[in-house]
C-alpha cells in the first residue's frame, strides 16, 4: 500500500501529537500548537461529533456556535484563532470523547490514503479563507437548526469535516465532495422539514 503523501502524514501526524499532550487537549492548547492551521483543525474536531450517525439530541449546539464564530473570524480576516478563556479550557479529548476521536481518526487516515495535493495554488490565501469560512458557516447553521433524534445534522457537519480536511490536504477533489456532501445535507433538511411542516398543518 503506497504510503499518504506529507502533507497528509501532518494532519494525523499532528493531531496525534496533540492528543498525546498530558492532560492538555484542549481548544485552547489546539489552538496555540498549530497557529494558522488551527482553524480547519478546529472545524474537524468541533463538527466531527454531529458528523457521526449518531443522535446527538442538540448536544453538539455549542461546538456548532463555536464553529461559526471562528469560521466569522477567518472571513474577516484574522490569521489567528481569538477565543474567550472559558472557550480555551474546553476538552476535546476527555474519556467521554474516545470513541468519537477513534472513528475521527480512522476517517482521516483513510482519507489520508486517498487523497492528493491537487490544484494547490487555490489554497491558503485570502479568497480561499473567505470561501472556506463562508460554507463553514452556512453549514453549520444547517446543522444547528436541524431538529434534534432526526440525524438531519449529520451531512450538512460531514460537509465541514470533509472541507476542513481537503483544505489540509489542498486537495479540490476533496473540497468538491465535501460541497457535494453539505448541499445534499442542506436540501434534505429543507425537504423533509417542509413535508413535516405541510403534514402538521394537514392535522391541525
Amino acid at each position: 500500500m503506497d504510503e499518504p503523501h506529507d502533507a497528509a502524514l501532518s494532519v494525523s501526524g499532528d493531531l496525534e501529537s496533540w492528543l498525546g499532550r498530558a492532560g492538555d487537549a484542549t481548544l485552547g492548547s489546539l489552538v496555540e500548537m498549530f497557529g494558522r492551521r488551527s482553524f480547519a483543525l478546529v472545524f474537524v474536531l468541533l463538527l466531527g461529533l454531529p458528523a457521526l450517525p449518531l443522535p446527538t439530541g442538540g448536544a453538539t449546539h455549542v461546538f456548532e456556535i463555536i464553529a461559526m464564530l471562528l469560521a466569522l473570524q477567518l472571513i474577516a480576516g484574522r490569521d489567528e484563532i481569538w477565543l474567550p478563556r472559558r472557550w480555551c479550557r474546553l476538552d476535546l479529548a476527555g474519556p467521554r470523547q474516545q470513541r468519537f476521536l477513534h472513528a475521527l481518526m480512522s476517517m482521516i487516515r483513510r482519507l489520508e490514503r486517498l487523497s492528493r495535493p491537487r490544484l494547490r495554488f487555490l489554497f491558503d490565501h485570502r479568497l480561499s479563507n473567505i470561501v472556506l469560512g463562508t460554507l463553514v458557516v452556512g453549514l453549520s447553521l444547517a446543522a444547528f437548526f436541524a431538529p434534534p433524534f432526526t440525524g438531519l445534522d449529520t451531512l450538512p457537519a460531514l460537509g465541514v469535516v470533509l472541507l476542513s480536511l481537503g483544505v489540509l490536504l489542498e486537495d479540490i477533489v476533496l473540497v468538491l465532495v465535501a460541497v457535494v456532501a453539505g448541499a445534499a445535507g442542506v436540501a434534505l433538511e429543507i425537504t423533509l422539514g417542509t413535508a413535516a411542516i405541510h403534514g402538521l398543518s394537514s392535522i391541525l
